[in-house]
């Protein structure tokens, strides 16, 4: 009997051993991780906001704005050949982009010395760049502040999980010190990460500005270039 009850109480621990132990693993919740960087996470999540708004709407402002019709520059040359300025001002009216302001603020001053048509063109166009360039130096704000805003939170942060621990005494554990380390931690994620992406996207919007301004001066050559053409070509 003794044998038996030491085969069963065997067995039957095995079969305790074999049987999956349930543990239900817990995953990170953004929006709760979120909530524990504090205030500071404020004005990040409104600079990340602001920032990817001015993007779209820059992007697809400037997308528009360096749209170009080739053969704009041609048909001005055969109007201004013809004597035909009405047509060639409605012509730039109609066309509705950066350059074409400035080709229409050349015609209208046509019969005046070059100098002076060429001042007025870069005046527009500087005009037209500065529209551009509406919203861009919020999000290179936003590059700029929102790390700061991050490692200010890391202070704050560390500054209240020392005074946390002080005031805990002996009776200290790791949930007492981990709201002011969640606090340290996720804001400078949080910054770092808006500071990056403000930072693309600024580059971006640049880069597209650049290609635009390229294209400006290029038609502005284009202009000057044609008014020294003989009448007869």
């Amino acid at each position: 009997m003794n044998l038996l009850n030491v085969i069963l109480d065997t067995a039957t621990a095995s079969t305790v051993l074999l049987e999956p132990v349930s543990e239900e693993v817990k995953r990170i919740d953004l929006w709760e991780l979120t909530l524990k960087g504090g205030w500071i996470m404020i004005p990040i999540a409104f600079l990340s906001f602001l920032s990817v708004v001015i993007y779209f709407e820059r992007f697809f402002t400037i997308r528009i704005a360096g749209k170009e019709n080739r053969s704009f520059i041609d048909r001005i040359r055969d109007y201004i050949h013809d004597g035909k300025i009405e047509s060639a001002l409605v012509l730039c009216q109609s066309t509705n982009t950066p350059y074409s302001r400035m080709i229409e603020k050349g015609v209208a001053r046509l019969g005046r010395p070059m100098a002076d048509i060429l001042v007025a063109i870069e005046n527009v166009g500087n005009m037209e760049v500065s529209k551009l360039e509406k919203g861009l130096p919020i999000i290179a704000t936003t590059a700029a502040v929102a790390p700061m805003l991050g490692f200010l939170g890391t202070v704050t942060g560390m500054v209240t999980a020392f005074f946390d621990m002080s005031n805990a005494g002996n009776a200290l554990d790791m949930g007492i010190l981990s709201k002011g380390i969640y606090e340290a931690l996720v804001t400078t994620v949080a910054g770092l990460i808006v500071g990056i992406l403000a930072l693309l996207l600024y580059n971006h919007l640049t880069s597209m500005l650049n290609s635009v301004v390229q294209k400006m001066e290029a038609r502005t050559m284009d202009f000057m270039d044609l008014l020294n053409e003989p009448l007869h070509t």
